[in-house]
């Protein structure tokens, strides 16, 4: 069965070669925020050449047929960015045939709604982790 968990430890930790075990031959990934179509190669190469080091969260998985959609927080190492990103992962057997993301930078709301009152926080900050799996950058497994 495809272990999302470890699928999103390989992202994090910009494993090149335990990434390519992933995709099936002529998979495509799809980065709809920023009208970008890759090959599972250029993925790679995208993700794993992507400045600084960087830690998650795996907030949520959810499993339907062959479509697994996950939901990360996406941080630097040293808390300068945050990021959530949405994934719809459609398997061909147990490997990736399409990836489709949509990716947002964490941040405070926009000042007109705050000036209308609306909502609260989730969490107390963005950079406060939620109850989920947490992984970092680094050699040894961790949850």
């Amino acid at each position: 069965m495809f272990d999302a968990a470890a699928y999103w430890r390989s992202v994090i930790r910009q494993d090149r070669v335990r990434l390519e075990k992933y995709f099936a031959i002529n998979a495509v990934v799809r980065w709809h925020n920023t009208n970008e179509q890759f090959t599972a190669g250029e993925f790679i190469r995208a993700n794993c050449d992507y400045p600084g080091r960087w830690g998650g969260e795996l907030e949520r998985i959810e499993r339907h047929g062959d479509t697994i959609v996950t939901v990360v927080r996406i941080f630097s190492t040293d808390s300068s960015v945050s990021f959530h990103a949405v994934s719809f992962i459609r398997l061909f057997g147990e490997k990736i045939a399409e990836l489709d993301e949509y990716w947002s930078e964490d941040g405070d709301p926009p000042a007109w709604r705050k000036a209308l009152n609306l909502g609260r926080a989730i969490r107390e900050s963005a950079a406060q982790p939620g109850k989920s799996r947490a992984f970092r950058r680094s050699n040894k497994e961790d949850y």
